[in-house]
């Protein structure tokens, strides 16, 4: 594997940290700034916001720009960002810099992807996005209980500033290692090109399961800190660990989930679905036994971030000649899950029905998400039994078998030394992604979370 693309599996993980970090920092967050664990969630939405806009339009626009100088100009943005999140003074500063903040990193997950795939042989996509998104993993098992121990003893504030500290040093990583202009012969990338590639059915229907696959993954996610404390009777000062053991299990799902990718997705999105919907209506049964919690939340980080490399894989096989803006609008779609289910599990709280209720919340997006699943199953086969369509993998979408498009990822591709599931947190992506888990944060599960994405 190239060592590039551990590279920005690292620029994942600081970017990954801040958008599942503040499921660990909602009530110091809440305290501060004097506002309610809700609105304070609000914050992790606002993230997601941006990044649904950004991840397309910034794809589009930095189209034609060398892919190293636009990962070094995103980084640049989000680490403004965050030196002035650190020093918000008040709710809706930091709510505006959270904004930016995701523009800047769903541009930098968009070219990102396209990038770690133009390293790699086309049979090697699954493995390689699985490497990335580890970034997204790795930042809900060790960068979000990190921001959570920092917000705990200094402040919230401390887990900002770490995060620009350790996006500085991604962003000095690669320009050491990424060439600085195009290669020598390749292709001009055309927007018109990538807008054609977009117009193909079984795409949108897979943007749909990545949406609702990582909302109802990421929902859990988002208010685990206070569920954890206030409904499982957990000390405070272990909520770090239980976001550890979540990690964790993220990790194991991703891991897993490249090595299946290429092979046999749409079974591995059926399976991980199904143990995802099951898990989540558990807890909501279950939430005030610490016990059967602890082993919950590590399930659940399993179960979400096992179809990340699935989910974003898969596009760039649908879309071969959308290879930038495929991921990116897939993206997009990871962050409007995780916009859309963390504002129900507010909704529920407020209403009364209490922390457990966003688990519940979850366990019915999963079971949307199965159904989403059956319909790309369903077009699939039909894809499979038409004229002039061949397969392109056990599973995987249809490639027009007259299409003069070439391959954006040629087979001679070097293999020198993700990817965002979040997957924070959420997580996501792409993430969240997108992906990139979360925790619980914009994210994805990048929180794991925008484990994303």
């Amino acid at each position: 594997m190239p060592l590039a693309v551990y590279l920005i599996g690292l620029g994942i993980f600081a970017q990954g940290t801040s958008e599942f970090m503040l499921s660990g920092l909602l009530p110091d967050v809440a305290t501060d700034l004097g506002v309610s664990i809700p609105d304070a969630g609000l914050l992790i939405s606002a993230f997601a916001v941006g990044m649904v806009i950004g991840a397309p339009a910034l794809a589009v626009a930095t189209l034609r720009v060398p892919r190293r100088t636009a990962l070094v100009a995103f980084q640049l943005v989000f680490v403004a960002g965050h030196v002035v999140g650190a020093l918000a003074p008040g709710y809706w500063v930091l709510f505006a810099t959270r904004v930016v903040s995701a523009l800047a990193y769903a541009g930098f997950w968009a070219v990102a992807a396209a990038t770690a795939v133009s390293l790699v042989p086309p049979g090697a996509k699954g493995k390689v996005l699985s490497v990335v998104g580890m970034g997204l993993t790795l930042a809900t098992i060790v960068g979000v209980p990190a921001g959570t121990l920092l917000s705990q003893h200094v402040g919230w504030r401390a887990a900002f500033w770490g995060v620009a500290g350790l996006t500085v040093l991604s962003l000095l990583s690669l320009l050491a290692v990424l060439p600085a202009g195009r290669a020598e012969g390749a292709e001009m990338p055309s927007v018109r090109r990538e807008l054609k590639g977009l117009a193909r059915p079984a795409l949108w229907v897979s943007y749909l399961v990545t949406l609702l696959t990582f909302g109802a993954a990421i929902v859990t996610f988002s208010y685990l800190a206070p569920l954890l404390t206030d409904v499982s009777g957990l000390p405070e000062g272990w909520v770090p660990v239980l976001l550890s053991l979540y990690g964790a299990g993220g990790l194991i799902g991703v891991t897993l989930g490249g090595r299946v990718a290429d092979a046999a997705p749409l079974r591995t999105l059926v399976i991980g679905g199904g143990a995802l919907t099951v898990a989540s209506a558990a807890l909501a049964l279950t939430a005030g036994s610490l016990g059967v919690t602890i082993a919950l939340v590590f399930v659940l980080g399993v179960t979400g971030y096992v179809v990340n490399p699935v989910v974003q894989s898969r596009v760039f096989r649908l879309a071969p000649d959308a290879p930038t803006l495929a991921p990116a609008v897939n993206t997009s779609a990871f962050n409007v899950g995780i916009t859309l289910t963390p504002m129900l599990g507010g909704l529920a709280i407020d209403a009364g029905f209490g922390f457990a209720s966003v688990a519940w919340v979850g366990a019915g997006t999963g079971a949307l998400a199965l159904a989403a699943t059956g319909w790309a199953a369903a077009l699939q086969r039909r894809a499979d039994r038409g004229p002039g369509i061949t397969g392109a993998g056990p599973g995987e979408g249809p490639t027009l078998a007259t299409s003069s498009v070439p391959s954006p990822v040629p087979s001679s591709a070097p293999s020198c030394v993700p990817p965002s599931a979040p997957s924070s947190v959420p997580p996501s992506a792409l993430s969240s992604d997108p992906s990139s888990v979360p925790p619980a944060s914009s994210n994805p599960i990048g929180a794991g979370v925008k484990s994303g994405r």
